[in-house]
């Protein structure tokens, strides 16, 4: 598998702090419109985790470990924007290293750049994002660090929703995605009764078709 969590304990802790400062948002039955038009039981903000100075620093330690551990060749940072940024910038000071972002695409002025910051080809970066869906803004930032000639180690990220499509685009990029927390971890922990435990698994099987 490409995609794989870190450490269990650890994801069951990080998927508890984000439920407790309500990044993390369950209604099964009042479900969420996501931007593709999806419904969803879930809605996930990672960013509302920065508000909360202990949660923050919690999860920056959490990536700073993983980092030093899955990747310990790592020499730079890059950030997906935009809620990678924050996050990227975070792990990057603790770990001191060099700092790069990605855009999703050019920008139409200026230097016109997509990433941001200093571009050294050759060198070893680890990709931050905070949330993994589909992974397609995920990889689409892996292909420009790639065309750029950064040798990029892999991924991690706060939270993915663990869906087979994902697992599918990474395996087919080979690309390596070590995630903090996920789904089935949420889950886990939470005091669900069996029907809407059974509701809340189904989205994740097919979450094109749920409740359409």
């Amino acid at each position: 598998m490409n995609i794989t969590l870190f450490q269990n304990d650890l994801s069951r802790e990080v998927a508890q702090k984000l439920l407790d400062v309500e990044a993390i948002k369950l209604q099964p039955e009042n479900p969420f419109t996501w931007a593709s038009g999806w419904k969803s039981p879930i809605y996930c903000d990672n960013r509302v985790s920065l508000s909360f100075p202990e949660t923050r620093t919690e999860i920056k330690d959490a990536l700073v470990c993983l980092i030093q551990s899955e990747y310990p060749t790592v020499e730079a940072i890059a950030g997906v924007a935009t809620a990678g940024i924050p996050q990227g910038a975070l792990v990057a000071e603790a770990l001191g290293l060099p700092f790069i972002y990605v855009r999703s695409k050019s920008k139409g002025h200026g230097l016109t750049n997509q990433i941001e910051g200093k571009v050294v080809k050759g060198q070893k970066v680890v990709i931050l994002e905070d949330l993994v869906s589909t992974g397609g803004s995920s990889l689409a930032a892996v292909d420009a660090l790639n065309s750029a000639g950064i040798d990029v180690l892999g991924m991690t990220a706060i939270f993915s929703y663990a869906f087979q499509k994902a697992e599918d685009n990474f395996s087919n990029k080979n690309v390596r995605l070590v995630i903090l927390s996920d789904y089935p971890t949420l889950l886990s922990i939470g005091n669900f009764d069996d029907e809407t435990k059974e509701l809340l698994s189904a989205w994740r099987e097919s979450p094109e078709t749920w409740k359409q």
